[in-house]
């Protein structure tokens, strides 16, 4: 377990430094002003190891080479680091984590088969079989959250059951077309507590909604800080769910373009 690993590819972990923000931004300046650079980059990324410490603990529970996750969360903090401007006038923390997120999870989607334990099959299964039982009782397709209550357990575990038993796409497979446009099985979660995945949510949002007019901000807003389903949106704004769906697909295409390119 990460939490017991005192050092990581030869690095001591207990000895990592922490540089304050102010720290960071001085050293930002220098960078720019291309002042002795090579140093500062370095100080910055020796400075921000256990950002990537903080971010890889989230990927304990798949049984992953702790070393090869810290290796690859290291390449997202320097791309961070690199593309990282200080016009964005947001902490450095809130600019990286999603890039060390999003680098991470394409090392595991690209080189990583995806390991199921007997408790995660076990719990897909029973859910499956619920959902097959609130269908009939309701005619109804049950959100994840419906399944749990049913079940007796945290919704965030049927979520992760099911999609580790199917293919890693599975969760975007559409229900039903509205209009020539799909609503996918996701579009029906609502989240009523943080969790991990929220909160890189969160991260995300905060440095992209800026760029965004206001109905699609308004739609961010509610689906993902207020936690609320597509369908509540479209009720709220008098809209139907295709084109909550639609918006909401192209403001999060559009914020990962401008963060990621």
């Amino acid at each position: 377990m990460l939490r017991h690993k005192v050092e990581i590819c030869g690095v001591d972990t207990s000895k990592l430094p922490v540089l304050k923000n102010e720290e960071m931004r001085i050293l930002f300046k220098q960078i720019e002003r291309n002042e002795d650079s090579a140093t500062a980059r370095e100080t910055l990324i020796n400075g921000n190891l256990r950002l990537v410490l903080s971010v890889i603990k989230r990927f304990n529970n798949r049984g992953e080479n702790v070393d090869d996750l810290f290796q690859v969360g290291c390449i997202g903090l320097m791309k961070s680091i690199d593309n990282f401007d200080l016009k964005h006038n947001v902490r450095f923390s809130t600019y990286a984590v999603p890039m060390i997120i999003g680098e991470i999870k394409r090392y595991l989607r690209d080189n990583n088969p995806i390991r199921v334990s007997r408790s995660l099959r076990d719990t897909a299964y029973k859910a499956l079989q619920v959902r097959e039982k609130l269908i009939n009782k309701t005619q109804e397709e049950p959100t994840p959250i419906q399944i749990a209550k049913e079940m007796g357990v945290p919704h965030e575990d049927v979520v992760f059951a099911i999609d580790a038993i199917q293919d890693p796409v599975s969760l975007f497979e559409p229900i039903y077309n509205d209009g020539g446009d799909p609503i996918f099985v996701m579009d029906q979660i609502s989240d009523d507590k943080e969790s991990d995945e929220k909160w890189d949510d969160h991260l995300s949002l905060k440095e992209g909604l800026y760029q965004l007019n206001e109905r699609e901000k308004s739609i961010l807003n509610k689906r993902f800080f207020q936690g609320k389903t597509q369908m509540e949106v479209a009720d709220e704004i008098g809209i139907s769910q295709a084109q909550v769906s639609r918006l909401e697909k192209a403001a999060i295409e559009q914020m990962n373009s401008d963060m990621f390119e």
